[in-house]
């Protein structure tokens, strides 16, 4: 299904390791609006999705959101390479440490770890479309979040990327879901199933 190109979506150069910083960077990988949800939801959401246009949206943005998955990583990687205990101690990362060494492992910035109730498949169109435009809107808010934390000119610059990403895909659901309301007919299931609107069939 996919090929593979071995280099990151967008470079990621981080020359100061920042335990402190990775801690809230991580929440876009393991966090309830993180990427690694985002990849999943659509990648699920696509099977249900009775619209060629629609699904091929859903495949295109969940592959690239794995994408951003990697890219993360290698933030929250670059960030922890190489610490001291001393810097460990220093960056409050001794919890994270304790467990998962400076292995990337997805978790939120509280340290809770990733769990499939944090993305959401209906199979319903509609719904689906809508819930991606939440997500969308969400993860845009997260990084706006990090960039006020963060004052890493190469982790806000890898951020900023994965930020403006996320108004595209907020853009590109939009159009989807013009596309699904376009065509509204029984395979939009809450608009024309009978059973649902007590109109007889």
């Amino acid at each position: 299904m996919w090929t593979y190109d071995k280099m990151l979506a967008y470079p990621v150069k981080i020359k100061n390791t920042n335990p402190a910083l990775a801690r809230i960077v991580i929440t876009q990988l393991g966090g309830p609006d993180g990427e690694l949800g985002a990849a999943n939801r659509y990648l699920s959401q696509r099977f249900s999705m009775p619209y060629d246009k629609v699904k091929a949206v859903l495949t295109d943005i969940g592959t690239e959101e794995l994408g951003h998955s990697e890219m993360v990583s290698a933030i929250v990687h670059q960030l922890t390479r190489d610490l001291s205990v001393d810097e460990i101690k220093r960056g409050g990362f001794e919890a994270y440490f304790t467990d998962h060494g400076i292995g990337v492992y997805p978790v939120n910035a509280a340290g809770v770890p990733f769990d499939a109730l944090a993305f959401a498949s209906k199979g319903d169109p509609i719904t689906d479309l809508s819930e991606d435009m939440a997500a969308e809107q969400k993860a845009r808010t997260t990084y706006d979040n990090i960039l006020w934390l963060c004052d890493d000119p190469d982790v806000r610059d890898a951020i900023r990327f994965l930020r403006q990403r996320e108004i595209t895909h907020f853009q590109r659901f939009g159009e989807a879901l013009r596309i699904v309301t376009e065509q509204l007919n029984s395979k939009n299931f809450y608009a024309f199933n009978p059973a649902f609107n007590g109109r007889k069939g």
